[in-house]
């Protein structure tokens, strides 16, 4: 199968597409190069060929001959759409249901499209389930749900999307995000010395490593059509729903001599644990790898491997808001986000 990576330069699309190429399927990358500064570590034995271009520029023609498209090129993460909310509609929104229908009219017969468990919002208490209502609660998370409808309304006989409701995604990658929970808890644990959080920690996080989050499109390209035709799965386990105070404790149980500390209740008021029997039990050949303490672990042996130093922790190569920011700064890209040269 010949299958379109979109964000294939990105923190999971360095783990997706090698991943892919290993199952024997034909790889070919876009990327537009936002975030080609953030480079940790060598970590991929192969890597595809890859289009530099802008989602938004993307063509009918770009797509000859491609049989299935796994579409993650979209700005990330919660605090980049509250920075600039109507580039993230344009890009998130707009760009993703345009690549759609794109790849609907060429004749490309399956579409996987990146979701987020951030679709539900708050929904303390609930172990949520695919038919919950979403209450999305950012620019970001809207855009996720909006692409959602609108791309489910292009399913047909001969185009079937699929979309994966990632949980909160962790572990090493060679295009490292320091901008993201558990990463970044072990990355302070790491260059500080300690973790002093501002609110008690009570909030609740489904999490998925990036390498299951490989696995389970892996799987969906294997799957037969009816089992994944317009299809919605929360992606990860059941079990790795946790409290942060709860990743915290498991990050300061590694990075040993790591100082932790809780403050009181915080404003954040997203909190969901969510249910993932439905991709556990009708994916076949699906089922999560990893866990938090597994992923803490590897990333503390990587950041052992490497010395990782607190100017890369807190640099702009692994910061998805301030590489932008940077980019934006320097007038490399316009307001909307373009290349300017």
């Amino acid at each position: 199968m010949k299958v379109l990576v979109t964000g294939s330069e990105g923190y999971l699309g360095a783990l997706v597409a090698p991943e892919l190429m290993r199952a024997g399927h034909g790889v070919l990358g876009l990327d537009t190069g936002y975030y080609k500064f953030g480079w940790l570590y060598r970590g991929a034995d192969r890597s595809p060929q890859t289009l530099d271009k802008d989602l938004r520029h993307v063509t009918i023609e770009d797509l000859a001959g491609v049989d299935a498209i796994v579409h993650m090129a979209e700005l990330s993460n919660d605090p980049l759409g509250e920075l600039a909310p109507e580039v993230t509609y344009k890009v998130n929104h707009e760009g993703s249901v345009r690549l759609a229908t794109l790849a609907k009219h060429a004749g490309v017969s399956r579409f996987v499209y990146m979701s987020s468990c951030s679709v539900y919002g708050v929904a303390a208490g609930l172990n949520v389930t695919e038919t919950a209502v979403v209450n999305p609660q950012t620019p970001y998370a809207r855009c996720k749900a909006r692409v959602e409808r609108d791309v489910a309304s292009l399913a047909g006989e001969d185009f079937s999307p699929t979309f994966l409701r990632n949980a909160t995604a962790y572990g090493a990658s060679p295009r490292m995000r320091f901008d993201i929970v558990l990463n970044n808890l072990c990355g302070v644990a790491w260059t500080a010395g300690e973790i002093a959080m501002t609110s008690d920690g009570t909030p609740w996080r489904p999490l998925v490593h990036g390498l299951d989050i490989a696995k389970a499109i892996r799987c969906v390209l294997a799957a037969p059509r009816e089992l994944i035709h317009n299809e919605v799965f929360n992606v990860g386990s059941s079990t790795q729903n946790y409290q942060i105070k709860e990743i915290a404790d498991a990050v300061a149980s590694v990075f040993t001599g790591c100082r932790l500390s809780f403050g009181a209740n915080g404003g954040d008021t997203r909190s969901y644990r969510v249910d993932f029997d439905k991709i556990n039990d009708a994916l076949p050949g699906f089922s999560c790898d990893w866990d938090a303490p597994l992923g803490v672990r590897q990333l503390h042996d990587v950041f052992a491997r490497i010395q990782l130093a607190g100017e890369t922790f807190t640099g702009r190569g692994h910061i998805r808001i301030k590489q932008l920011q940077y980019l934006i700064d320097t007038g490399q890209v316009d307001d909307d986000l373009f290349w300017t040269y």
